[in-house]
């Protein structure tokens, strides 16, 4: 089992790195760390898992090819245990097998060789994520709606609905703001920080389909709420509770 919490609380980001290049695993450990970051390193998956059992990071970064469990298996398992952001670091560089892995189990892929600079900077983009903290594995907001954001799904009159990566990551910055309003420009750097020229209307496509998805009737929507000219606010449905917790 793994041990409760994350890391580092109140301190450094912790990293996990995972590479079964020795070169590379002491290069990109040293760097990071004179960025300030708290790294442990990794040869293979089945160190990884040795240390994840010790202690959970805010970020593993892995390589896919490597000896006794790839890099794939590896952040399947991960994956399936908790949300923990993942970066794939890889020389691998066809346009599906990228597409693919951004769909199931990263939140960014880096090819190898990497521009440290560019790396460091979609680590920041990453990381930023571990400002919308969405503590229940569920969230329901209402008799027809359930949020499983750690699963990148939710439940709608019944049915499970898959959402996207970019989807999924709004909706963690709406959620962990659960009846605030979230600002337009908070939820694109959210999800489309590097990004060039990325502007409000992404924003707006996104939330459109997200709505199709999750809300009872679209047309009006009940849960995500437009802000006119500030943002959007996530919301409930359900009662409030009474001053005796009824």
């Amino acid at each position: 089992m793994l041990s409760g919490g994350r890391w580092g609380v109140g301190g450094a980001p912790r990293i996990l790195l995972v590479d079964d290049d020795p070169n590379l695993l002491v290069l990109l450990a040293d760097q990071l760390r004179a960025d300030g970051f708290d790294v442990q390193t990794a040869r293979d998956g089945d160190e990884a898992l040795r240390r994840l059992r010790a202690g959970w990071p805010d970020l593993l970064i892995v390589d896919m090819m490597m000896p006794r469990m790839d890099g794939l298996s590896l952040a399947r398992e991960v994956k399936a245990l908790a949300d923990l952001p993942i970066i794939v670091l890889s020389a691998i560089d066809t346009a599906d097998s990228k597409a693919d892995l951004l769909d199931e189990v990263a939140e960014d892929y880096v090819t190898k060789p990497y521009h440290y600079p560019e790396l460091r900077a979609r680590i920041g983009r990453v990381l930023r994520r571990l400002g919308d903290k969405v503590p229940r594995r569920e969230l329901v907001l209402g008799p027809e709606l359930v949020l499983e954001l750690h699963r990148r799904a939710a439940t709608v009159r019944g049915q499970e609905v898959q959402l996207t990566p970019t989807e999924s990551r709004l909706l963690y910055a709406l959620a962990a703001n659960l009846g605030q309003t979230v600002t337009t420009e908070t939820l694109l750097d959210r999800g489309w920080a590097d990004t060039e020229n990325a502007d409000p209307s992404y924003v707006w496509v996104t939330m459109r389909r997200l709505r199709q998805k999750i809300e009872p009737d679209p047309n009006h929507p009940a849960h995500v709420v437009t802000i006119r000219g500030v943002g959007y606010r996530l919301v409930t449905t359900l009662p409030a509770a009474t001053p005796d917790g009824s």
